[in-house]
């Protein structure tokens, strides 16, 4: 009996504990997110009137994250979310807490300045932190330190896509990669909790465009472009290890930095949708489908993991989701287009554009229930599509695991 009453204590206090934790990753990534969305905003259209800024912003972004990182971090560098699953592993090892403000800086200074990743692993790494540091500070007992670095993840993950459920999978399917009773607990708590900021903040739809039907005749279709969309991932993360490798094999600060930003910059200077996270590029897409050329659209879709690559090589903040979702939206569109131009098909833009980012981020981040409820939440009724986007979300998950067996895929990312 006493055995049962510090066992419902010891759940009592996670439940409490959890909610904290909740709360505060729910006021730290909404804060970012805001910030993050009206000052990219503003400087894209600043550089659309005066194109040579395109050039020089992603070098501001960048070199500022330099000097911050070696003057005001001490050098301390920021390793995207394997720094989690190290302090998940180890458990002597701990989020320090620069990791909240070094994080949210320079996730925020990346993006706004057109460095062409997103600030969703930012936001993970840093709403981890406040988790990790929570139970450093003996707010639960010394058995839940997973539990509420999982439960910092769900509200930012939650708050970022306005979707608990997608926080809550996330956290479940990335970070912690299993479910027990008191993981299960923890992460439900902390999913309320964002689902009440949400309730109140109402969060903007990414895509305000209704999805009609689909039928069974594209489901050949779906199926290609899930192979498709394992491919492309694969290409994405060999990419981004490769130019990583490349840039921490050169010395000169001064040079690596600036290789890397003006580059992007110059990209983005030909192609203005390869600006920040370019989740911006997709409307325009479906507004004019038939404005753009096929050359236009597969250089969307080969260089959006290039420069996203080359940003992260450089030194900025980010990672492979937000580039994930919307090169898989590209690669989607551009299916589609090619279908309907030379193969005669009637197909829709728009699903398979979801479908598409579905598969890609899939395959990028070994999430197939994330990436399904995620794209489920990007447009109205997307629920609509929820059989395609379920196919695809797991075909291109173990096709791209077949290219890129797990093991290799972890230690690529390390």
């Amino acid at each position: 009996m006493d055995r049962q009453k510090v066992r419902r204590h010891f759940y009592f206090r996670l439940i409490i504990t959890s909610a904290l934790v909740g709360g505060l990753a729910s006021i730290l990534a909404l804060l970012l997110k805001t910030i993050t969305i009206f000052c990219q905003d503003f400087l894209y259209e600043t550089a659309l009137e005066k194109k040579f800024l395109f050039v020089i912003f992603p070098t501001i972004g960048i070199t500022g994250i330099y000097f911050l990182r070696k003057y005001f971090f001490k050098n301390r560098k920021n390793k995207g979310i394997t720094e989690i699953y190290k302090t998940v592993d180890q458990r002597k090892d701990h989020l320090p807490l620069f990791k909240i403000p070094s994080h949210f800086i320079n996730g925020f200074l990346t993006v706004i300045f057109g460095g062409s990743t997103g600030i969703e692993v930012s936001t993970v790494v840093a709403s981890a932190t406040i988790g990790n540091n929570i139970y450093q500070n003996r707010f639960s007992p010394n058995l839940y330190k997973l539990e509420l670095i999982c439960a910092g993840v769900v509200a930012g993950v939650s708050i970022l896509f306005g979707s608990p459920i997608v926080g809550w999978l996330f956290a479940v399917e990335v970070i912690a990669k299993k479910l027990n009773k008191s993981i299960f607990v923890s992460c439900t708590m902390s999913a309320m909790v964002a689902w009440g900021f949400l309730l109140v903040m109402k969060p903007d739809i990414f895509l305000d465009y209704h999805i009609t039907d689909w039928k069974w005749s594209a489901f050949p279709f779906f199926i290609v472009l899930s192979l498709l969309g394992g491919t492309l991932s694969v290409y994405f993360t060999l990419l981004v290890t490769r130019l990583k490798n490349f840039f921490s094999g050169i010395n000169n600060n001064f040079f690596r930095v600036n290789l890397g930003a003006t580059t992007v910059g110059l990209m983005i200077l030909v192609f203005p949708f390869l600006y920040g996270d370019s989740y911006h590029a997709l409307a325009p897409l479906l507004q004019h489908p038939t404005q753009y050329s096929m050359l236009f659209l597969l250089s969307l879709v080969v260089l959006k993991p290039l420069a996203s690559a080359l940003t992260l090589g450089a030194g900025g903040d980010g990672g492979v989701f937000a580039p994930s979702i919307v090169v898989g939206g590209f690669l989607g569109f551009l299916f589609a287009y090619v279908c309907n131009n030379y193969l005669g098909t009637s197909l829709i833009y728009l699903n398979f554009m979801l479908v598409g980012a579905a598969a890609t981020l899939s395959a990028s981040i070994y999430a197939p229930l994330t990436a399904l409820f995620l794209v489920c939440n990007l447009a109205p009724n997307a629920y609509v599509l929820f059989f395609p986007l379920l196919m695809a979300s797991f075909i291109s998950r173990y096709f791209a695991g077949k290219l890129l067996p797990y093991n290799v895929y972890t230690y690529q990312m390390k």
